[in-house]
């Protein structure tokens, strides 16, 4: 059995839609106190009234220092303490290298890399305080194990977070506080149903489980992650993508179907 997170205190950042929105969802139901972070006051607010409980919204830029500051201090003072740092805000524009600006690089790095940064740096002196915290980072499979046309500036953002997170799982552990992070590899979302894509139902193909992770397939992962469980954890990954990064050619699925007896 698990130990309750009930009362804990976890902020979601790009919790407005897609994965953010599953996580807080998934951290309230759990028991925990959720601030909803987003861009928009309103969109933060509208999750909040939604997951229920405690949560509350929070409107903030990630790649601005002082909101993050601000997003960390209203935490404090509406719950108290700052349990869990879930960073999952992100962007991911098409751009192929040849036709890529250099603004089209920086706003991708800004927002996934030094976003995450960011955030981190803004909770520490509470998770520091109470010599304890969980961080969790919402990562991708592009860019660490795998890449895609057109998201060589995603891929290396995402890189990038892990590079950080290693690094950031030495320095805070005497303080007990964990670093670690979900991959996502294509996500069922509302807005994004697998079926609608030639491009995911070709995903669902090359998967060894034939099917796309869910949202909820991650929030469990950043869960587990946040949890007190987990808390021998830190520097890790955990890939969360129904096996999509596995097989080394399509025909690797083939065959495991076919002695399956499944086509």
């Amino acid at each position: 059995m698990f130990a309750s997170m009930q009362g804990c205190t976890a902020i979601v950042t790009g919790a407005s839609r897609g994965i953010g929105r599953g996580i807080a969802a998934r951290f309230a139901a759990a028991g925990m106190h959720v601030l909803v972070v987003a861009r928009r006051q309103d969109d933060a607010d509208v999750v909040a009234r939604e997951i229920g409980g405690t949560a509350s919204g929070f409107a903030a830029d990630v790649t601005d220092p002082a909101a993050m500051r601000a997003m960390a201090a209203a935490a404090r003072a509406r719950y108290g303490t700052i349990d869990v740092l879930c960073a999952n805000a992100g962007i991911f524009p098409r751009a192929r290298i040849d036709e890529m600006t250099a603004q089209d690089f920086d706003a991708m790095t800004d927002v996934n890399l030094k976003g995450t940064f960011l955030s981190v740096q803004a909770c520490l002196p509470a998770m520091k305080a109470q010599r304890q915290g969980r961080i969790v980072i919402i990562g991708s499979i592009t860019g660490t194990t795998g890449g895609y046309p057109g998201y060589a500036h995603y891929a290396a953002s995402k890189a990038g977070q892990l590079g950080f997170m290693r690094s950031a799982a030495i320095e805070l552990g005497p303080w007990d506080i964990t670093v670690n992070a979900v991959l996502p590899g294509n996500v069922q979302t509302d807005d994004q149903p697998a079926s609608k894509t030639a491009y995911q139902q070709k995903k669902l193909t090359m998967s060894a489980l034939r099917r796309l992770a869910t949202v909820e397939d991650i929030a469990n992962g950043a869960l587990f992650l946040a949890s007190r469980e987990a808390g021998a954890i830190t520097g890790q990954t955990l890939i969360v993508d129904g096996g999509q990064s596995l097989p080394e050619s399509p025909s690797a699925i083939d065959e495991a179907m076919a002695a399956a007896g499944r086509d």
